[in-house]
């Protein structure tokens, strides 16, 4: 060091540890902003802005690959956790797992309040807005608004008109998108009025950034996010005049974007998560269809676009939302939060407004300035937009979402052709009052780690409010957005590629208020959990049946595979005859295999080949997409062990048909993919409490295994000599009873103590006896009317079923006639063949029928692309 620097000493915002002469640690010297662009770490001189300065400190104090192995955990928390964006109803199969940086955002809490501050104003400002609209409408009588600008808007709901919420407020929840300009300035690029969506996501980014870095986390005096979460819970359990209401998320369900937010963020708040089709009004009351019946809802979540709300009145699809909901609303028996109508402002054309709307409506200017904005329905706007097109973003000025805003509508001056530009001049000379005008703002840049290193990428940043008892509050943080590309311009960061925690810096103290803590309100005591709807026990009676089949399925293949290794597969054998049985489908649709296929073919058809509807490749997609739509039901460790079968790198291979190279191989797997499905049963029996949610997962199972083992009973057993042809031994390694067998004698399988164990023996939780047995007990409490008199018909099934087994006697089934078959064994078996299917329609009819049931072939596959 020369004499001048060591009198001039470390420049400002130098960090600790740094590398020398560059100010920042080592893992940050290549870090170099986007020219012209604000970056939020570095200032214009290459110094550490003051609130990085800590960060990097503590963060080069890490030991080297500290950080790269605590965000491999973090990765691994978020696969677990299915964390997933878009689940798409196309049925291209296009999820795509969420993207988190391991570097959180940081703002200072003195440049938060400014931002705090003006997005409250503009809370206020839209809610004032709408009230006015759908109200006096005196803004369009003064001119403050163009009368074209709302009128001609579809996004201005008419049956709304009139609708005056008991509290004042239209508008609940707000979600505005915000970016830096080059000056620092932030600017305001749109707002989310209809559904202000992804909070969960934000909630989600927080827990799984801070548990990775707890230290600093807790270093860094971070605003926590709970007390704003329980703000808005007070708030809105005050808007239903009831200590205890029932509250629901209704969202568009699984195949939409945010479906994994909006469930998150029910559980975290113990709202019920709905979709329309488990809500109906009767006599203008809203209610959820639950197993119980009908329970009155108090207040809606909504997460829905105002036209899937209601088709009686505001829909354009008859078959989206809850007909009769905007009668509710109107009678005051149900609080819809936002109200419908909100998408209003969030047109575009709005944001050319707001600073004269500010002015009329709350005598202020606006805090947070628009990024600048140009409705072509006004003629001085339109000259101007006509003059500068080539350098415009335009979009339609009704349109949802904003320059950053997942949206494909949004057209770049600079990227279109001479004939595109004249074509779309012709077009806003005809109708201007269609479109709207933006500056292409450029974004600032912030610190993202790749491979070991800092480097700058662009952002924005939405911020989410919510109405509380007095007034908005905003959550201490939001969802930060960044995109691979280095073009700064907010409209390359359409959809985003990932996204950040947001840290806001307190000056002092921080609350460690948790909302898992005791409310002010003495809770009421429960043994049951919330009102169960129709749709999630569904959901959850197809998740038992389809683990019970994936695990069938596996052991066959598996004793297979182990025949192949041990003694060699045999045309004709009892497992010829099992493989043959599980490749004939019944269904018309379904491509006969050819004839003369090997076992080896099959099994590997079986175990590997995406197009066999009966293989193992379907059967875990279904297991895995069912488990999807039952998440909002299932404990994190149940949904993790599920969720194996998707993220696990040699399942999403054999889900593109890469069959393992050897019999060997393909052992190992099944024997893994067992032992996957005996956790997720294991936490099932020791983690679920008995709910009703879990008798019905239980009766899924139950049904399932029963069915199967009576079609095994039926291929081995009905005819021929089995204790000679091996049967015995494979149909008890099927059934995981050769170890009981043999405990309990020491011969050879014989036909009568093996039916004794597999059919007649209570005792054996493999046994048709105990499926039955347990059935009776699941169905005796299940929810019914208890002023009938009598059983009920599921009841009557499943019990003359248990008498029908309990009698069964083992000497008689075990007889052969004159032709080797078992008559008394074949009429037991085409009894309880001909109960169970008749026992699951009952049960669908009864406790499912009033919602339309979604199988999981209907829903959108699960994106397993390498």
């Amino acid at each position: 060091m020369s004499a001048a620097d060591a009198a001039n000493g470390p420049r400002a915002g130098a960090v600790a540890g740094a590398a020398p002469g560059t100010g920042l640690p080592p893992f940050a010297r290549g870090y170099v902003p986007s020219p012209g662009a604000y970056d939020e770490m570095m200032a214009a001189d290459g110094t550490v802005r003051p609130h990085w300065a800590s960060f990097l400190k503590s963060l080069a104090m890490m030991p080297e690959g500290e950080v790269a192995r605590r965000w491999r955990r973090a990765e691994r928390l978020l696969r677990e956790n299915g964390l997933t964006y878009d689940l798409p109803a196309d049925g291209e199969g296009s999820e795509r797992p969420w993207e988190l940086d391991a570097m959180p955002l940081l703002i200072p809490a003195a440049e938060w309040r400014a931002i705090e501050e003006g997005v409250v104003q503009r809370a206020r400002l839209l809610n004032a807005v709408l009230a006015d609209l759908y109200g006096k409408q005196e803004l369009l009588a003064s001119g403050v608004v163009p009368a074209a600008a709302v009128l001609g808007n579809p996004r201005f709901l008419r049956p709304v008109y009139g609708i005056e919420p008991s509290d004042g407020n239209h508008l609940t929840f707000l979600a505005v998108d915000l970016g830096r300009g080059p000056d620092g300035s932030w600017w305001v690029l749109g707002d989310r009025t209809e559904v202000p969506t992804d909070g969960g996501y934000a909630l989600e980014n927080r827990i799984i950034v801070s548990q990775c870095f707890p230290d600093l986390f807790r270093a860094s005096r971070v605003e926590r996010l709970a007390l704003y979460f329980n703000a808005m819970h007070e708030a809105l359990v005050a808007r239903t005049g009831r200590d205890n209401p029932r509250i629901v998320l209704l969202t568009p369900g699984p195949n939409r974007p945010g479906y994994f937010a909006d469930a998150y963020l029910a559980r975290y708040l113990g709202y019920t998560l709905a979709e329309s089709l488990d809500l109906t009004v009767r006599d203008n009351r809203l209610f959820l269809k639950t197993i119980d019946g009908l329970r009155p809802v108090d207040l809606v979540v909504r997460r829905v676009a105002a036209e899937a709300s209601d088709p009686l009145e505001v829909g354009r699809n008859a078959a989206d939302g809850v007909p009769g909901l905007l009668q509710a609303i109107r009678g005051e028996t149900v609080v819809v939060a936002n109200g419908l109508g909100t998408a209003l402002v969030e047109s575009p054309a709005f944001m050319a407004f707001h600073a004269p709307l500010c002015r009329h409506l709350l005598g202020e200017e606006l805090k947070l300035p628009n990024t600048a904005t140009w409705w072509c329905g006004d003629e001085a706007a339109k000259a101007h937009v006509l003059a500068n097109l080539p350098s415009l973003a335009i979009t339609r000025a009704a349109s949802a979402g904003t320059l950053d805003a997942d949206s494909d509508s949004v057209l770049e001056g600079p990227s279109l052709s001479d004939e595109e530009i004249a074509a779309l001049r012709s077009e806003i000379g005809a109708h201007g009052y269609r479109y709207v005008a933006q500056e292409l703002v450029k974004l600032s840049t912030t610190p993202v780690w790749r491979d070991g290193a800092m480097t700058p990428r662009p952002m924005s940043l939405r911020v989410f409010v919510a109405a509380v008892e007095d007034g908005y509050k905003v959550l201490p943080g939001g969802l930060a957005r960044i995109t691979e590309t280095r073009d700064t311009r907010a409209i390359a960061l359409q959809g985003g590629d990932g996204s950040k925690d947001t840290w806001i810096l307190a000056e002092g103290p921080v609350s460690t208020f948790s909302i898992l803590q005791t409310r002010h309100s003495e809770p009421e005591l429960r043994r049951t959990g919330k009102d169960l709807p129709s749709r999630a026990a569904d959901n959850l009676y197809w998740l038992g049946r389809y683990a019970e089949r994936a695990e069938e399925l596996m052991r066959v293949l598996l004793a297979g595979y182990r025949q192949a290794l041990e003694t060699g597969t045999e045309e004709g054998s009892p497992l010829a005859h099992v493989l043959e049985a599980l490749m004939g489908s019944d269904d018309p649709s379904v491509p006969k295999r050819p004839a003369g296929e090997t076992i080896e073919t099959k099994l590997r058809v079986l175990l590997s080949d995406p197009a066999a509807s009966d293989g193992l490749v379907a059967t875990l997609g279904h297991l895995v997409r069912t488990a999807w739509l039952a998440r909002d039901r299932l404990s994190l460790d149940a949904w993790s062990t599920l969720n194996r079968f998707r993220a696990d790198q040699v399942w999403r291979d054999l889900s593109f048909g890469r069959a393992p190279s050897d019999p060997g191989e393909a052992v190992g797997l099944l024997e893994t993919g067992i032992r996957i499905l005996a956790a997720f049963s294991g936490l099932g029996m020791e983690n679920m409490t008995r709910s009703q949610g879990w008798r019905f997962l239980d009766i899924g199972r139950r049904l399932e295994r029963a069915q199967h083992l009576i079609e095994l009973l039926r291929d081995l057993l009905l005819d021929g000599d089995p204790e000679e042809s091996g049967a015995l031994l494979l149909l008890l390694e099927l059934c995981d009873s050769v170890i009981t067998y043999r405990s309990r004698y020491l011969t050879p399988p014989r036909i009568a103590p093996v039916l004794d164990l597999l059919l007649l023996d209570e005792t054996n939780p493999r046994s048709l006896a105990y499926q039955v047995s347990a059935l009776v007990n699941q169905i005796d409490g299940l929810p019914r009317d208890r002023e009938m008199p009598g059983r009920t018909d599921e009841q009557r099934i499943a019990l003359a079923l248990q008498t029908a087994v309990r009698l069964g006697d083992t000497k008689a089934l075990a007889r052969s006639d004159a032709r080797h078959r078992r008559p008394d064994l074949e009429d037991l078996l085409e009894e309880a063949a001909r109960a169970l299917p008749l026992l699951s329609d009952r049960i669908a009819l009864t406790y499912f029928s009033h919602v339309d049931i979604r199988r999981p072939q209907d829903v959108a596959p699960v994106d397993q692309r390498p």
